[in-house]
C-alpha cells in the first residue's frame, strides 16, 4: 500500500435543527451553515453579527481597560510639555508593528519620541536593564511598552527608581507579581467574555494610540494608517480573529491594496502580492508580508521594519522592502538546511512503538533564530510535541518549543523546572535554555510529562473536518459564501471538507517538493467532477495513491484572466475502493520485486565498474545552489510503480529495473543509468541536458554532482529537489 502521512481526521458532529434555522435565516448554503455550528455560531441572530461584525454595539475601551484612562493623562502631558518618550518593543512582528504604531501616532500627535528593541540574539525577550539604563542616560521621562513588559519586574523597578514613569502594554499571561509601573494595558486583566481579550500587542498599542488621538481631538486625520498596521500585527502574530479584532480586521484588510503606508505599499510589491483583489487575505499577510516582517527580526536588525513602517518615502521604504526579501530568502535557506538535518534526526529514531511521545532535538550551529519555524514544520510532519535547540554558547542550550492540541508546552516546561534556567510561553508555544549538562535530565523529564500526557494513538497530525462534501457541490456560490467568513485565523479556523473514493487523475512535483493535482469524483448521477489542487510539501510522499478520501480547503486561482475554484489538500488516506484495488495488486509487486532482483543478480555478473566508487562522506555536505537540480515535472504514474516504490525514501537501489532510461522532469529531457560496482553495490547516475551528472551510490545519503568527478560537488540527495529527481529516475528504469 503506497505511503500516506499518518493523519488523525476528527468530523464535527452534524447539527440538522440548528443548521436548517441558520440557513433559512441567513440563505446561507447548508454545507456554510454547518462550518458556523460549527464554530458554536448556533443561532440565526449569531449568524447574523458573525457575518456583519459592524453591526455589534462596541465596547468603550475607557470603560474596558481601568488604567487606560491615567495612561492617556500621562501621555499627554508629556507630548504637550515635551518631555521625551521612549517606546520599547519586540523582534516579532507583533513587536514591531506595536512599535511603529506607537511611533507613528505620537510623532503625528506631536511627540518627542524615540525606541528601542532587545538584541535576539544578545539579549533576548523584553525590557532589561540595559534598555533602562540607556533611555535614562537620554533623558527620557516617559517608558511605554509595546507587546513585552508584563513580567520585567525587575528593569521597571530600576526605570521607576532612575524617575522614569512607566506605561506597560502587553498581552502576555500574567506573573505572579506584576512590576511596579505607574500603569498596566493588558487584555489578560479584563473578563475574557469581553471582545477585546483576545488583542495582540499591536492591539493595544492601536487603543492607546487611537485613543490618544481621540482625547486630543485629532483621532480622524490619521485612523487609517493605524488601523493598517494593527491589521498586519494581528495576523502576523496569530492573535484570535474573533471579537473586536475581527470587526477591525475586515476593514483593515480591505484596506490595504490601497495603504497610505508607503513601507507596506513596498512590500507588497517586493512580495507579489495580488491586489486586484477589493481585499487581501489572512494568507496574503500570514504568508507572504508576514514572513518577511518575522524574518528581520529572526535573523536580521528591526530596525529595517520600523524605518520601512514609519518612513513617508516610497523611494527609502523600497530599499528597506528589498532588505526584508534578500533577509527572508536566506531565512528560508536556513530553515531548509535545519529541516533537512532534523527529519534526519528524527528518522534515525524509532517512533512507532509510542515510547518517543514528545521530540527532543540538540545540534550545534542551528539558527536560533529560525528554530521554531523548524519546530511548527517537525509537528506538521510528526504530529507530536517538538524542542528543537542548539548551543547558545560553550556552556548553554537554548531551544524553542511547539505543541499539539493535546499537549500544553507551558505545563511540560513547568513540569522540568529543575533542570531548566530560563523558560516561558502558553499552550501552544514556549522558549527555553539550560545548561548543557542538565540536557540529559531535561530529556527525561519531558518524556515523563509527555508520558503522562499523550496516549500513543494522539502522536498523528490532527486534521479536523467541518463536513463531508461532493466534488460537485464545489462550485463559486459555496466559495463566495465561504469567502464571506473571512477573516480565518485562530479562533476561526479556515474550514476543511472532505470527499471519499476521489481518484488522483493526474499529479506532478512543482515548486520545492509540492504536488500539482487532478482529481476526479464519480457524481450521483453517474457523471464525473473533476477539480484541480496542490497539496504543499508532499514531495517525499510522491507518487500519491490513485483511489483516497481526501481533505481540502476550497482555493480561488487565477491564471491569464481565467478563474477557477480548486482545492488546497490538507489531508488523505486510502479509500475503501483504493485499499481493495491495492490488496488484489500485492501478487503483481511482489513478481515485480522478484524479476527485479533477479535482474540485479545477472547485472551483477555481467558488468564491471568502469568507474572508481564514491568514498563515503561522513562531514556536513556542502552548500549547493538551488539551481544545481531542475524545476520538477514528472509523468502520472501507475498505481502498482506507485506501490513498488513506496519505500524508497532515500537511494535505494535494491529493486530497479533496466539499465538505461530516458525521462522529462520539469520541462528538461534527462537520461539514468545504473551501473553495478564491485561487490554488490550500485550507482545511479542521471544526467540532464546540460553534461551535468548526479552520481548517488545505494545506501549513500551524499552524491556527487557535476561534469566530472574531479571538480564535482558533494550533495545531501536526502534535500526535496534531489529526492523527487531519483524517484522519477527510478519509475523511468522501471517503465523502461
Amino acid at each position: 500500500m503506497a505511503p500516506l502521512p499518518p493523519q488523525r481526521w476528527q468530523t464535527y458532529a452534524p447539527q440538522p435543527e440548528v443548521i436548517a434555522a441558520i440557513s433559512d435565516a441567513t440563505k446561507l448554503l447548508p454545507l456554510v451553515a454547518q462550518v458556523l455550528a460549527n464554530r458554536d455560531i448556533t443561532t440565526a441572530e449569531a449568524a447574523a453579527t458573525f457575518l456583519e461584525p459592524e453591526t455589534e454595539p462596541l465596547e468603550d475601551p475607557l470603560e474596558v481597560f481601568p488604567s487606560l484612562a491615567e495612561s492617556l493623562e500621562v501621555l499627554e502631558a508629556a507630548v504637550t510639555s515635551g518631555d521625551k518618550i521612549a517606546i520599547c518593543g519586540d523582534y516579532d512582528a507583533d513587536g514591531m508593528t506595536s512599535t511603529a504604531l506607537l511611533l507613528r501616532a505620537l510623532r503625528y500627535l506631536g511627540a518627542n519620541v524615540d525606541y528601542a528593541i532587545p538584541s535576539r540574539m544578545n539579549e533576548g525577550y523584553g525590557i532589561n536593564d540595559r534598555i533602562v539604563e540607556d533611555f535614562h542616560a537620554d533623558g527620557v521621562r516617559l517608558l511605554i511598552t509595546v507587546d513585552n513588559g508584563i513580567a520585567a519586574v525587575e528593569p521597571i523597578a530600576l526605570a521607576r527608581e532612575l524617575g522614569i514613569n512607566v506605561i506597560i502594554t502587553d498581552h502576555h499571561e500574567l506573573p505572579e507579581i506584576l512590576p511596579p509601573a505607574n500603569a498596566i494595558l493588558n487584555p489578560k486583566q479584563i473578563p475574557q467574555d469581553s471582545g477585546y481579550a483576545g488583542m495582540a500587542g499591536v492591539g493595544m498599542a492601536y487603543i492607546v494610540a487611537t485613543s490618544l488621538a481621540a482625547q486630543m481631538g485629532r483621532l480622524d486625520e490619521f485612523t487609517n494608517p493605524l488601523l493598517e498596521l494593527f491589521t498586519l500585527g494581528t495576523i502576523a502574530d496569530m492573535a484570535p480573529l474573533v471579537g473586536i479584532n475581527r470587526r477591525w480586521l475586515k476593514r483593515g484588510l480591505a484596506r490595504l491594496p490601497k495603504s497610505q503606508i508607503p513601507g507596506i505599499q513596498a512590500l507588497i510589491e517586493a512580495s507579489g502580492v495580488n491586489t486586484s483583489n477589493k481585499s487581501l487575505k489572512p494568507d496574503d499577510i500570514g504568508f507572504r508580508l508576514g514572513p518577511r516582517i518575522n524574518a528581520i527580526g529572526r535573523i536580521g536588525d528591526p530596525e529595517v521594519i520600523i524605518e520601512l513602517l514609519i518612513t513617508d518615502d516610497l523611494e527609502v521604504a523600497r530599499e528597506k522592502a528589498e532588505v526584508c526579501e534578500a533577509t527572508n530568502q536566506e531565512r528560508r535557506r536556513l530553515c531548509e538546511e535545519i529541516e533537512a538535518e532534523a527529519i534526519a534526526q528524527c528518522e534515525q529514531l524509532d517512533l512507532s512503538t509510542g515510547n518517543t511521545r514528545a521530540l527532543l532535538l540538540l545540534q550545534a550551529n542551528w539558527h536560533h533564530g529560525v528554530i521554531g519555524i523548524v519546530a511548527s514544520r517537525l509537528v506538521e510532519r510528526y504530529g507530536m510535541p517538538v524542542f528543537i535547540s542548539t548551543y547558545e554558547d560553550r556552556d548553554h542550550i537554548r531551544g524553542s518549543a511547539r505543541g499539539i492540541p493535546e499537549f500544553d508546552v507551558f505545563e511540560a516546561l513547568q513540569h522540568c523546572d529543575e533542570a531548566l534556567g530560563k523558560y516561558g510561553g502558553h499552550k501552544a508555544a514556549g522558549g527555553f535554555s539550560l545548561k548543557i549538562e542538565n540536557f540529559e535530565r531535561f530529556q527525561q523529564l519531558l518524556q515523563e510529562f509527555a508520558k503522562q500526557q499523550l496516549e500513543p494513538d494522539q502522536l498523528k497530525p490532527l486534521v479536523k473536518l467541518d463536513s463531508e462534501a461532493n466534488l460537485s457541490d464545489i462550485d463559486f456560490e459555496l466559495y463566495g459564501q465561504i469567502d464571506g467568513l473571512n477573516p480565518w485565523g485562530i479562533g476561526n479556523t479556515e474550514p476543511v471538507f472532505w470527499s471519499r473514493n476521489v481518484e488522483v487523475k493526474e499529479q506532478r512535483i512543482v515548486g520545492q517538493g509540492h504536488i500539482k493535482l487532478k482529481l476526479s469524483q464519480e457524481d450521483v448521477d453517474g457523471g464525473q467532477t473533476d477539480i484541480g489542487g496542490i497539496v504543499w510539501r508532499w514531495g517525499d510522499y510522491y507518487p500519491l495513491p490513485r483511489q483516497v478520501d481526501v481533505a481540502y480547503k476550497l482555493k480561488e486561482n487565477t491564471w491569464k484572466n481565467d478563474t477557477k475554484i480548486e482545492v488546497e489538500v490538507v489531508g488523505m488516506r486510502h479509500s475503501e475502493a483504493g485499499q481493495a484495488e491495492l490488496g488484489n495488486q500485492q501478487d503483481m509487486v511482489k513478481q515485480i520485486l522478484a524479476n527485479a532482483r533477479g535482474a540485479q543478480e545477472m547485472q551483477s555478473q555481467a558488468l564491471k565498474p568502469k568507474v572508481p566508487p564514491i568514498p563515503k562522506v561522513v562531514s556536513r555536505p556542502a552548500k549547493v545552489s538551488e539551481t544545481s537540480a531542475p524545476p520538477m515535472k514528472p509523468q502520472p504514474v501507475p498505481a502498482v510503480v506507485a506501490q513498488h516504490y513506496a519505500e524508497k525514501v532515500d537511494v535505494d537501489l535494491s529493486g530497479a529495473g533496466p539499465q538505461k532510461a530516458k525521462f522529462e522532469f520539469g520541462d528538461r529531457p534527462y537520461s539514468c543509468q545504473l551501473k553495478a560496482l564491485e561487490g554488490d553495490r550500485k550507482e545511479l547516475l542521471i544526467r540532464n541536458d546540460r553534461g551535468e551528472v548526479l552520481a548517488i551510490e545505494q545506501g549513500q545519503a551524499n552524491g556527487l554532482l557535476g561534469k566530472s568527478r574531479d571538480s564535482a560537488k558533494i550533495v545531501d540527495v536526502r534535500r526535496p529537489r534531489f529526492k523527487q529527481l531519483i524517484k522519477q529516475a527510478l519509475v523511468a528504469l522501471d517503465q523502461a
